[in-house]
C-alpha cells in the first residue's frame, strides 16, 4: 500500500511530499528555484514603473497624486484578488489558477508598454493588478506544501530573494532603456512579456498538484510529523488515527464550515496586522524611492534607479540570515521584535540625512532588515497556524492584509507630498506606521487567558 495516504497523526516522508507536489520530477530544491524565478519576473514588471514616472508625468502632465494613483490602481486589484484566489485554490487547484494569472500579467504589459493614454495606461495596470493578484496564494501553498516544516522559513526566504532581484533588475532596466538608450519608458514594459510567458509554461509543465478532494496525499495534506502540531490548533499528542479527536462540525477544516473560517483566528489577524505595518514602507518606497532620490535627493535618472537597487540586493543576505536564524531557533516573533524598529529607523534616516554615504548607509540598512526579512517569517508562522485544507485561503488573507498598505501608500505619499510641498513627510509617516508594527509585535503572541482554546489557540501557549 506504498501509495495509500498517511493517517492522522503520521510523518510524512519527504520524499512522498515532493511526489504529491511534483509526480516524481521536481525535488522541493527545484520548485522553490521556479517559485522564486516567478516572483523574478513580476517584480521586475513593478520595478521598471518607477524609474519612468517623471517621463510619464511630463508625456501625459500628471502631478505627483496622479503618479500615485497608477500604483495604488494597480494594487486595489492586486488586493481585491487575494481572498477568492485562496478560496478558489483550495478548491479547484492552484497550478491552474497560477499559470492563468501569468498569462494574464503578460497581455496586461503588453497593453502598459503601447498604452495610448493615461487613463488606458491605469486600466491596463489594473489588470496587471489581477494577474498578479493570483500568484502570492497559490504560490506559496504549492511551496509551503513541498517545503519540509524544519525549512519553511529558510526556503520562504530563498523565494522572497526572488523579489528582490526582480525588482533589482526591473529598477535596472528602465533606467538602462529610458536614460542610457533613450528607448523610452515604454519599452521596458514590452520586453518583459516573453519571460512571464517562459515562465507560465514552466509551471505548467513541471508543477504537480493532487486535485483537490481526489485521492492521495494533497499540498495541504503535508504536515509536520507527529507530535508537532500546527501552533495554534489543539495538539493530538501524536496519537494515532484510531484515538485521534473527532473533528466537529465546527471545525475548520469541515467541508461545511464557512471559506474564510479559521483563517481569521485572533493569532493570525496579529500576523497579517504586522503584515500591514511592513509593507506600508515597503510600497512606498516601490512606487517612490528613484523618484524621491531623483527629485529631493538631486541624483540624475540613471543613478537614483541603481542607487534604489542597492536595497534589493542587500535584501537577499538580510533575508537568507534572518530566516535561517529563525529556523535554528524555532522562533518567529522573537526577530521580528528586532527587525521592525531597525526597518523604521532606517526609513525615518532616509528622510532627513542629506550625506550621501549615509543615504546609501540608510539603503543598505533597510534592505538587511526590512520587508525582505519580515515576510518569511510571517509566511512561515501562517503556515504554523494555519488549519488543515485552508493553507491557501489564510495566505490569500496575509498578503490581502498587505495589499490594503499598497493601495494606500502611492497614492497617499503622492498627495501628502502635494500637500506640504515635501516628499520627506510621507517617509516620516512609514517610519510611524513601522514603529506600531514594533509595539503589536511585542505584544503578539502573548499567552491567551486561562481555558481559551480552539482557534485562538492552545491552552497558555507561548507566541513564538
Amino acid at each position: 500500500m506504498g501509495n495509500a495516504p498517511p493517517v492522522a497523526g503520521e510523518a510524512v516522508p519527504e520524499r512522498r511530499r515532493n511526489r504529491s507536489l511534483s509526480g516524481g520530477r521536481v525535488p522541493w530544491p527545484a520548485v522553490v528555484a521556479l517559485c522564486s524565478l516567478g516572483w523574478v519576473v513580476l517584480y521586475a514588471g513593478r520595478g521598471v514603473l518607477a524609474p519612468g514616472l517623471g517621463s510619464i508625468g511630463a508625456e501625459w502632465g500628471l502631478d505627483e497624486a496622479s503618479l500615485g494613483l497608477i500604483s495604488s490602481v494597480f494594487f486595489l486589484a492586486y488586493a481585491a484578488m487575494q481572498v477568492p484566489t485562496g478560496v478558489l485554490a483550495d478548491r479547484l487547484g492552484k497550478k491552474g489558477i497560477l499559470v492563468a494569472g501569468l498569462l494574464l500579467v503578460s497581455l496586461a504589459t503588453t497593453l502598459r508598454g503601447l498604452a495610448p493614454s493615461y487613463v488606458f495606461f491605469l486600466l491596463a495596470g489594473g489588470l496587471a493588478g489581477l494577474g498578479q493578484g493570483t500568484y502570492y496564494a497559490t504560490q506559496f501553498a504549492i511551496s509551503s506544501a513541498a517545503i519540509p516544516p524544519a525549512r519553511r522559513a529558510f526556503g520562504s526566504a530563498v523565494i522572497y530573494a526572488g523579489m528582490s532581484v526582480g525588482l533589482s533588475l526591473g529598477l535596472v532596466l528602465a533606467s538602462y532603456v529610458n536614460f542610457s538608450l533613450g528607448w523610452g519608458w515604454r519599452a521596458p514594459f514590452l520586453l518583459l512579456v516573453p519571460p512571464t510567458v517562459v515562465v507560465a509554461g514552466l509551471f505548467a509543465l513541471y508543477v504537480r498538484e493532487a486535485h483537490p478532494g481526489g485521492p492521495g496525499l494533497a499540498p495541504d495534506q503535508a504536515t509536520p510529523a507527529a507530535g508537532a502540531p500546527l501552533e495554534g490548533w489543539p495538539a493530538t499528542s501524536g496519537a494515532p488515527a484510531s484515538q485521534a479527536p473527532p473533528v466537529s462540525p465546527a471545525s475548520p477544516a469541515s467541508p461545511a464550515s464557512p471559506a474564510l473560517k479559521g483563517g481569521l483566528a485572533p493569532r493570525l489577524l496579529e500576523v497579517y496586522a504586522l503584515n500591514f505595518t511592513s509593507l506600508y514602507a515597503f510600497f512606498m518606497l516601490l512606487a517612490w524611492l528613484p523618484y524621491f532620490l531623483e527629485h529631493t535627493r538631486g541624483l540624475s535618472g540613471a543613478e537614483a534607479g541603481l542607487a534604489a537597487s542597492v536595497l534589493s540586493w542587500a535584501s537577499i543576505p538580510g533575508a537568507l540570515a534572518v530566516s535561517f536564524l529563525s529556523d535554528r531557533l524555532g522562533s518567529r516573533l522573537g526577530p521580528l521584535r528586532l527587525l521592525l524598529p531597525a526597518a523604521a529607523a532606517s526609513v525615518l534616516g532616509l528622510a532627513l540625512v542629506d550625506s550621501g554615504p549615509l543615504l546609501y548607509g540608510f539603503l543598505i540598512m533597510y534592505g538587511l532588515f526590512g520587508r525582505s526579512a519580515v515576510d518569511p517569517l510571517l509566511v512561515a508562522r501562517v503556515a504554523e497556524l494555519a488549519p488543515p485544507g485552508r493553507s491557501a485561503t489564510t495566505l490569500g488573507l496575509l498578503n490581502f492584509s498587505g495589499m490594503v498598505a499598497s493601495v494606500l501608500a502611492p497614492y497617499v505619499t503622492g498627495a501628502l507630498a502635494v500637500a506640504t510641498g515635501d516628499m520627506r513627510h510621507p517617509f516620516v509617516l512609514a517610519a510611524g506606521i513601522l514603529l506600531g508594527g514594533s509595539v503589536l509585535a511585542l505584544a503578539a503572541g502573548r499567552p491567551r487567558a486561562a481555558g481559551t482554546l480552539g482557534q485562538t489557540g492552545q491552552k497558555g501557549q507561548k507566541g513564538r
